[in-house]
């Protein structure tokens, strides 16, 4: 489709048909929000003011995501943001995308959550899940290991913009730190809470996955060894070592591996061990409560 003089919603229709073209899931939608980005405007445009003018710069600067889209880049990836619990996260291509269905895992741990407690984040990527946690609570505090210093700059980036969200700078006690799980931790450091969306995809399935997931999202966040539970055998085994007695450990897993963590869990000492659905009815976070004396 060709254009002599190009308006917002004729922009919008040839978006929209050249992702169509190369198979795009959600190609009305994510052509919309391209455009949005790339023109700065809202939702209500394409109705209200169809017929606004494009200049050339937002044209070619459309033009350009689009062209980005087609070859599968995540959207996220493109406008370099994403919402998750109602806070906007930066993400780029060192990290996983933030998704919905990691809210589980949050709202889960909030259940827990009281003043003043300090919360481990293991895996912790964009930093999303522990500066959710700092931001909706009070007096807490975290620190957040990856092994990847990229996803690491991506977080500082992500806690100064979670501190200057809503009205007034906030203080987040968040540090993040270069590490293997605990490998880097001091041996003395305790927590009340242990929260990771560790790596649990076969190896294997990695391959068969969307190419936006397979090409372009870190595949060091994605791979859980051969059986996909590699992380989970090493959190569970250490985790007892950095909790208080009745501390909890909260892991993000795939949709079959409930049952499998959950012995893991149970083996290294932890009790009270829950299965949690996601808004699917699938498996997605088990939780457990670390009693030392039930290994004696």
């Amino acid at each position: 489709m060709l254009y002599n003089e190009w308006t917002y919603e004729m922009l919008y229709r040839w978006g929209r048909e050249e992702l169509t073209l190369a198979e795009v899931p959600d190609a009305a939608l994510d052509a919309r929000l391209l455009l949005e980005w790339c023109c700065g405007t809202d939702r209500n445009t394409l109705l209200a003011h169809g017929d606004r003018e494009i200049s050339q710069e937002e044209k070619n600067r459309y033009k350009a995501a689009v062209v980005r889209r087609q070859s599968r880049v995540p959207l996220q990836q493109i406008t370099g943001a994403q919402e998750f619990m109602g806070l906007t996260f930066a993400v780029d291509e060192n990290v996983l995308v933030p998704r919905q269905d990691t809210e589980i895992l949050v709202e889960e741990v909030l259940r827990n959550l009281h003043d003043g407690m300090r919360i481990l984040d293991l895996c912790t990527g964009s930093g999303c899940i522990l500066l959710s946690l700092l931001y909706y609570s009070n007096d807490c505090t975290g620190i957040g290991t990856d092994l990847s210093p990229e996803a690491l700059q991506t977080a500082e980036r992500n806690a100064e913009m979670t501190a200057r969200t809503g009205t007034g700078e906030r203080a987040l006690c968040a540090a993040f730190l270069q590490s293997d799980l605990f490998r880097s931790l001091p041996g003395e450091e305790k927590f009340d809470i242990i929260v990771s969306n560790p790596p649990y995809i076969r190896t294997s399935v990695i391959e068969t996955l969307m190419p936006e997931v397979k090409n372009h999202e870190p595949r060091m966040a994605l791979d859980g060894g051969e059986d996909g539970l590699s992380f989970y055998r090493q959190i569970a085994a250490q985790a007892g070592g950095y909790l208080y007695s009745g501390g909890m450990l909260f892991m993000e897993i795939g949709s079959d591996q409930g049952k499998e963590v959950s012995r893991l869990l149970e083996d290294a000492g932890f009790k009270q061990i829950e299965v949690f659905q996601d808004y699917g009815g699938n498996d997605r976070v088990v939780q457990g409560v670390w009693s030392p004396s039930s290994l004696r």
